[in-house]
């Protein structure tokens, strides 16, 4: 039986402030990645999150991102590719320190929002993203962008990569994200985003909105947990999927 991981972001809120309904999310995702205080996130709710997600049985990764709490880090920093290594592995840091508290393990790490888009492209960053892995704990896998450079970057330095795509995210026909806010950025209607997710992970490609197939290995699927429908739209892609014969797992140890 074919197994993929369906993973969603969390821990996003900041000290009163509250973003998406993790608790409700961590009954249908495998993985859960955890804000790490630059975008969002704090001791608090990091804490929470990963001790919840270990009596769960869900498996955790650190979801670094630019510092910046102000813009979601949604808005790209021109940093430069050594600070964004420092960035990163100050980050994975702080996830590893709070998950050991709560009882768990960070198992590997994925981007988040602008730096991700980043490093999808740009190949010095996705590098900087990969050296800063592999000077922590060079066992962490890197959950990838498909079809970007961070893959390829994981393959050049040795890392163990996870190719994952989005749920509710559009891809234009190189197999790229659609920027957000442009038009066909967001896939919005739950049943859509079920079926197109089936469709990829039986074809093992992405598929564009103009139905262009870009052939790529898919180990996770996302679903933003920030979203409206966020968890609607994760059950309704994990039914999805497990009608498809396909069984959810997630792809690293807890």
């Amino acid at each position: 039986m074919r197994s993929v991981d369906l993973n969603a972001d969390m821990a996003e809120g900041f000290g009163v402030y509250t973003c998406g309904d993790d608790e409700a999310m961590l009954d249908v995702v495998t993985s859960a990645n955890v804000a790490c205080g630059f975008h969002a996130g704090d001791p608090q709710i990091m804490a929470r999150t990963f001790a919840r997600a270990r009596e769960k049985g869900v498996a955790v990764g650190a979801h670094p991102g630019y510092p910046d709490l102000w813009g979601f880090g949604r808005r790209r920093i021109p940093f430069t590719p050594g600070e964004i290594e420092r960035l990163i592995a100050y980050q994975i840091g702080a996830a590893q320190a709070l998950a050991v508290y709560a009882g768990a393990r960070v198992t590997y790490v994925k981007c988040h929002g602008a730096l991700a888009n980043l490093c999808e492209v740009e190949r010095d960053a996705a590098e900087a993203v990969g050296r800063a892995i592999k000077a922590v704990d060079r066992a962490l896998v890197w959950l990838t962008i498909a079809v970007g450079e961070q893959t390829r970057a994981a393959d050049t330095l040795g890392l163990n990569g996870v190719a994952e795509i989005y749920a509710d995210r559009g891809y234009t026909r190189a197999g790229r994200l659609v920027p957000r806010g442009q038009p066909g950025a967001m896939v919005l209607d739950p049943r859509a985003a079920a079926a197109r997710v089936a469709a990829m992970v039986a074809e093992g490609a992405i598929i564009a909105n103009d139905g262009a197939r870009i052939a790529t290995p898919i180990g996770s699927v996302c679903v933003h947990g920030d979203s409206a429908g966020a968890v609607e739209r994760a059950r309704m892609v994990r039914a999805a999927l497990e009608q498809a014969g396909v069984r959810l797992a997630a792809f690293a140890p807890m």
